[in-house]
């Protein structure tokens, strides 16, 4: 009988994608081929969409809602001002769409508008104390066990992760078209 652990990682099947724990990468050791290594990948982006869905509907958003939020408290934190074409800019939604979101998350008690501090005609978006409080609650013990994960890892692990990744990134934003340009 042929050992599952021995076919390669696309011929696996649906049944078997769960690792054994004598697996020696699934115990934190390292992965044996650059298959395995994207598969856990592919496997992690499963787990994290999985995750966020639960986020959307513990908090009745969808998508777009719960990016929004994340933008707007991250430059809260940043003291940064954000406007309804900011907003628009960083999710790269049009401006009609935005004008629906914030009228969304403003009657949610998500987002307030207020004056902006220095231009009159402009109002900024300002995410609630209620929201800044759903957020951590609903994601903050998640963050706090990722963050414990990362802070595990020795620096010359940190820096091949953060090269493994930051060419993904690379790798997934560049297309065909990119290249043949």
């Amino acid at each position: 009988m042929t050992d599952v652990r021995d076919a390669p990682v696309a011929a696996r099947t649906r049944a078997d994608e769960a690792p054994s724990a004598s697996e020696p990468w699934f115990e934190g050791g390292p992965a044996r081929t650059a298959a395995e290594v994207l598969d856990l990948l592919r496997r992690y982006r499963e787990a994290e969409a999985a995750m966020r869905a639960r986020a959307r509907s513990s908090m009745r958003m969808n998508e777009t809602d719960l990016r929004a939020l994340r933008h707007l408290l991250r430059a809260q934190r940043h003291d940064d001002l954000v406007r309804q074409r900011d907003l628009a800019e960083a999710l790269d939604i049009s401006s009609a769409s935005v004008t629906a979101l914030v009228d969304r998350l403003e009657r949610s008690g998500h987002v307030e508008r207020r004056p902006h501090p220095s231009d009159r005609r402009s109002v900024v978006l300002v995410p609630t104390a209620d929201t800044d409080r759903e957020v951590r609650e609903t994601l903050g013990d998640l963050h706090a066990r990722m963050a414990a994960v990362a802070e595990d890892l020795t620096p010359e692990q940190l820096a091949a992760v953060g090269r493994f990744l930051s060419g993904m990134v690379d790798a997934v934003r560049s297309t065909g078209a990119d290249e043949r340009a």
